[in-house]
């Protein structure tokens, strides 16, 4: 491999760190992942180098300075969030704290410059960042400036020395979101570092095939599958590399399933694998673990050391302790989970839990697809002839539904502050009232996570929402997430006014899993009926532990959302009409007193809420 037709992403434990390297890679531009620490003499081999975020918030932080060495190499730099600070720095230039962004951001270009050719003058950014470049040294210039609805243009969103082929960008290019983000990285390959785009992933299948093999040796392997796209497409390629005689599959009813699911599992796996086929109810296992247990994290660790234990007991029974355990783990699992040098944990996936992790380190475990993104893996898939209809499924997460079933002590959290409602009245449209959730969610602002509360919209009968209210309300998101602190989410009551809401004193049993199941199953039926299936990449249905009026009755919420590698999302404009079907079947259940719908962007939301 030729480094001078290379180019190093240096990761600074981003959240799209490694995306930065796919993107270019999927473009024939071979990108190499690098530590800060490695050898200057080895950045000195590469045609350029690119700087990712930090979840260090900020160029404030531990990692100041350096760079240093890195940015004195006589070759091309683009930095982006944090580096586009460290960038700024280095050459004279000055960061402030503050002035925080997060989520989608109109780009408008000022100053014409090789970085950005053919790009139009204004385009969608995707921004996380707390802290702003407000001065550049000799030699850069402000090449662009961003805005989002409602707010003061945000200075020195993109600078440049073409001189010394030195790029900032405060915004990240390499997410989906960022709509001309993808020809601005080719650009920098191309037009300031002169590479030439020779890499050729044909042959991406073959070394997979060849490394499990290499890995596996004369072992069996014992893969968890959940029937997902990963472990699906995990298994077929383990069966391609070994023999069907070397892989035994597993699938662990936890008693989160969605309905019908084990089943419709068992039906795609038997065929191909009889009997190393293997199923397992431990769902009273699961249910018992969670009893009394309303902390997220504590949640997702306590799911995944009982897959853990799950796992080793069946490979026991069947005599496989030897056996090598295969996880479809795929990369955002892994950096969500602070499994990178320097990223921080957003929320413990259940393949990146404590015990799992020991597995690992003693060798026990193979993860042929962890450095690959769900796109990929799809991708993957096709290359393996795998039927779209199995490859195009919504994805599902691992613990099931327990990340969408809240569960809450009944207090009311001790950061709670009604009057942080006020704060986004100036924001909002005619007609809508703003209340703060008594119950928080998961979200990830700046690399980092964050446990914050709700902020609900109300005042509007359904009959009442037009395609116009919701673009409105859609394009609000960013201004109240930005100057509304204490917040990560955004929702929209689909059945008018909010009653008055308190915590609901419910946890994980039988009674509360059928009722999401049963939600979760309509809201499919519906979008599957209206043919909206395509529409979404991934529709979670939320039951939050919210006493609503007088009866007391709980929360559905509806997470439709849009991505390609899940790192970031953006809300589909859907059919009213479909809202009014979810509403009038929701609302037939018992305990469910409210519909929302979630608008949030990632960031500041996650997709799922735990």
């Amino acid at each position: 491999m030729d480094r001078k037709n290379s180019l190093a992403v240096i990761d600074f434990g981003g959240q799209y760190a490694h995306l930065i390297a796919t993107k270019f890679r999927n473009n024939g531009y071979h990108a190499e992942i690098r530590n800060p620490e490695d050898p200057i003499e080895l950045f000195a081999e590469y045609g350029g180098v690119v700087i990712s975020g930090s979840p260090n918030l900020s160029a404030f932080g531990e990692e100041s300075g350096s760079l240093s060495m890195v940015l004195d190499l006589p070759i091309p730099a683009l930095g982006f969030c944090y580096g586009h600070q460290e960038i700024a720095k280095h050459y004279g230039g000055e960061v402030i704290r503050g002035k925080q962004e997060f989520g989608p951001a109109t780009l408008q270009i000022v100053s014409e410059s090789p970085i950005f050719h053919g790009i139009p003058l204004k385009s969608t950014v995707f921004m996380s960042h707390g802290d702003t470049v407000c001065k550049v040294g000799e030699g850069f210039r402000e090449i662009g400036v961003s805005f989002s609805e409602g707010s003061e243009p945000h200075t020195f969103a993109a600078i440049a020395d073409d001189t010394r082929k030195r790029y900032g960008f405060q915004y990240h290019p390499e997410v989906d979101d960022s709509e001309y983000g993808e020809a601005m990285l080719l650009n920098f390959a191309s037009h300031i570092c002169g590479l030439t785009p020779d890499w050729n992933v044909t042959s991406s299948l073959t070394e997979r095939m060849e490394s499990i093999r290499r890995q596996v040796g004369d072992r069996t392997v014992f893969l968890l599958v959940s029937g997902g796209v990963d472990s699906t497409v995990l298994g077929e390629l383990l069966i391609r590399a070994l023999s069907a005689e070397k892989v035994h599959l597993l699938h662990v009813d936890t008693g989160f399933m969605r309905e019908g699911e084990s089943h419709a599992v068992s039906e795609i796996f038997r065929r191909q694998c009889q009997d190393h086929y293997h199923v397992v109810d431990a769902s009273a296992l699961f249910i018992e673990a969670l009893q009394g247990v309303s902390a997220p994290e504590e949640k997702r660790n306590i799911i995944g050391e009982a897959f853990v234990t799950v796992c080793e007991e069946e490979m026991a029974k069947l005599d496989l302790s030897k056996a090598l355990l295969a996880q479809g783990t795929i990369y955002p699992d892994t950096v969500e989970s602070g499994g990178e040098k320097r990223s921080k944990v957003i929320k413990t996936h259940h393949n990146r839990v404590r015990l799992m992790e020991e597995m690992i380190q003693r060798g026990q475990v193979i993860e042929p697809l962890a450095d690959l993104y769900k796109k990929e893996v799809r991708d993957l898939g096709a290359a393996l002839g795998i039927p779209r209809e199995l490859l195009d499924r919504h994805p599902f997460p691992g613990p099931g539904l327990a990340v969408r079933l809240l569960a809450s002590r009944g207090e009311t959290p001790s950061f709670y502050d009604p009057e942080i409602a006020r704060h986004a009245v100036p924001y909002l449209p005619e007609g809508v009232s703003a209340t703060i959730l008594p119950i928080p969610s998961v979200g990830v602002k700046a690399d980092l996570r964050s446990y914050e509360l709700p902020l609900m919209l109300h005042g509007k009968p359904l009959s009442e929402i037009t395609d116009q209210f919701q673009t409105t309300i859609f394009s609000m998101v960013p201004s109240l997430v930005n100057k509304v602190e204490g917040i990560n989410r955004v929702l929209v009551s689909l059945t008018g006014s909010l009653p008055r809401v308190s915590p609901r004193q419910v946890y994980m049993d039988r009674h509360r899993i059928d009722l999401l199941r049963r939600a979760d199953h309509m809201v499919n039926t519906i979008l599957g009926e209206m043919g909206l299936m395509k529409a979404v990449w991934q529709f979670p249905v939320v039951l939050v532990p919210l006493n609503i009026g007088e009866q007391g009755r709980e929360m559905i919420v509806l997470r439709p959302v849009s991505t390609v590698r899940a790192m970031t999302c953006t809300v589909p404009l859907l059919p009213l009409a479909f809202y009014e079907r979810c509403v009038e079947a929701l609302l037939t259940l018992p305990d469910v007193g409210a519909v929302a719908l979630d608008v949030t962007t990632k960031p500041p939301g996650t997709i799922e809420w735990e």
